[in-house]
């Protein structure tokens, strides 16, 4: 949803010299060529997933006990339906550019990292105990506060989004440097890398957490582990810990854009995956 470059020209002026010439950016033409049809596409297969991931539960929802507990499953249909419901804006806005305001685009990514953390912390709690296996008082609560902490958690990317040039909202409107964003891409490696791969290395030291869903930590460490390293990436970069050069800032925009987009893919595949390990 954003690039290092402004159009076509990367205009950073603590990097860019004058005498050469400007950096031509290949990548967000491209983007905005492919970006809405597969935002739309996969906005469609989402539903499409989702809503049969519902009717399941509803049908059958004694079928759905531990590890794929109804409690834990119904949960992450509505993170991903609520990940999929905003696609067509972002699509719209990719397209024609974005003409809701400031405020609006906020609240798109707000609501975006709302659902991917909830979700991160709904694999995380479900792959290291038994919170989900019953819906009770006490699992009722366990849900409000963990939909709570995500959306507290999700609050610094709202603060550092933004419109940029009048039609873009952009993931990162502030200095690579502002505290707020340190402090959002602390959150996005610790919830979209490290947890996911301390789950993973938790299950494969104790066989008791691989019969307790640790698929889905794999599912979910596959999908959004590679924007977690593209987002610290990108910062080694725009920090000026890695040489800045043409080539390097737009490799790092097509990485970060691709491994976005494998992200984006969570709202079809996890619906799907979750039907797919029940009928088996």
């Amino acid at each position: 949803l954003s690039s290092s470059y402004d159009d076509d020209t990367y205009i950073d002026d603590t990097l860019l010299d004058y005498d050469a010439t400007p950096c031509h950016n290949r990548f967000c033409p491209l983007f905005q060529r492919v970006a809405p049809p597969f935002l739309a596409v996969t906005c469609a297969a989402a539903a499409l997933a989702t809503g049969a991931l519902l009717v399941a539960l509803a049908k059958r929802p004694q079928a759905w006990r531990w590890p794929q507990s109804r409690a834990l499953v119904s949960q992450l249909a509505l993170g991903t339906a609520l990940f999929a419901a905003l696609l067509p804006a972002l699509a719209a806005g990719v397209a024609r550019g974005w003409h809701l305001g400031a405020g609006l685009c906020r609240l798109t990514h707000l609501l975006w990292h709302w659902s991917v953390f909830a979700q991160a912390l709904l694999v995380a709690s479900g792959s290291c105990g038994t919170a989900w296996a019953r819906w009770d008082p006490r699992s009722r609560r366990s849900a409000v506060a963990l939909w709570a902490a995500a959306l507290l958690l999700a609050t610094p990317a709202a603060l550092v989004s933004g419109v940029a040039a009048g039609t873009a909202c952009v993931r990162r409107s502030v200095d690579i440097l502002a505290p707020v964003y340190l402090l959002h891409l602390a959150l996005c490696l610790c919830l979209l890398l490290l947890l996911p791969a301390g789950l993973l290395l938790a299950a494969l030291a104790v066989p008791r957490l691989r019969a307790s869903g640790a698929g889905l930590a794999w599912l979910f460490l596959g999908l959004w582990g590679p924007y977690g390293a593209g987002l610290a990436g990108e910062f080694l970069l725009q920090a000026g810990l890695l040489e800045p050069t043409c080539g390097s800032f737009e490799r790092f925009d097509i990485a970060l854009g691709l491994s976005q987009g494998l992200g984006v893919l969570h709202c079809g595949l996890g619906p799907l995956a979750l039907l797919l390990a029940r009928s088996c």
